[in-house]
């Protein structure tokens, strides 16, 4: 059975970028139709021409098709990647996420597999409470968060977050590391399988509409 994966995330200079390639390469290793997606630069042109890695990086994958919420629908499972601002996702990937509400309504995002990769400049730089604040937003959906946990040698080799795979992005970091990458990759593959079994035995619980309470839209 092939599952349908989306990797949706967004990169200011490239580190995330990579992550989320690695990712969809895992994923796709187990015969999963994967897409690659980008959520859309928020920043203007003037900030971006201020960081030279930033505009690189922008104008190297201009191509990689941007991310939409029909994306989420047409996904079995998903995969975030952000970097992290201090210790939270990046306003684009959350401004993404903030359009989702029609589909969380519809119950369309409910009972599907979820998980989570990010990168910080410092090893300390806030990767964990980054992974853990974008599980509010799974909890709120009703997604089945898979977190790499401890389920591969990989995982040890690139540092033991079993959050989710972190890189290090700054000058004492990683962020050519052929082991962060092998875990990502873990991570993407053990979405996938995870993603596989549950089609294969059927997804029982997906979500009902959701009521219309006063609080939403607000």
């Amino acid at each position: 059975m092939t599952a349908k994966i989306a990797v949706i995330y967004y990169s200011a200079t490239g580190a995330v970028h990579k992550l989320a390639q690695a990712v969809a390469e895992g994923a796709a290793s187990t015969g999963a139709e994967v897409r690659l997606l980008r959520v859309p630069e928020l920043a203007p042109d003037s900030a971006i021409d201020e960081n030279p890695l930033w505009r690189q990086h922008a104008d190297a994958t201009a191509s990689i098709a941007q991310a939409a919420v029909e994306d989420l629908a047409w996904a079995d499972a998903f995969a975030f990647g952000t970097p992290t601002r201090f210790g939270t996702p990046a306003a684009q990937l959350k401004q993404f996420i903030d359009q989702t509400g029609g589909l969380w309504r519809e119950g369309e995002l409910a009972g599907k597999p979820v998980t989570a990769f990010t990168s910080a400049y410092n090893r300390h730089g806030g990767s964990e409470a980054t992974i853990l604040s974008l599980g509010n937003v799974f909890y709120h959906w009703g997604a089945l968060i898979v977190p790499p946990g401890y389920t591969d040698p990989a995982v040890y080799a690139a540092g033991g977050n079993p959050y989710g795979t972190s890189l290090v992005a700054g000058p004492t970091g990683d962020d050519q590391d052929t082991a962060t990458l092998a875990a990502a990759r873990h991570q993407g593959q053990r979405l996938a399988q995870i993603t596989i079994r549950l089609l294969a035995g059927g997804r029982t619980d997906a979500g009902e509409p959701v009521a219309a309470t006063a609080s939403q839209g607000v």
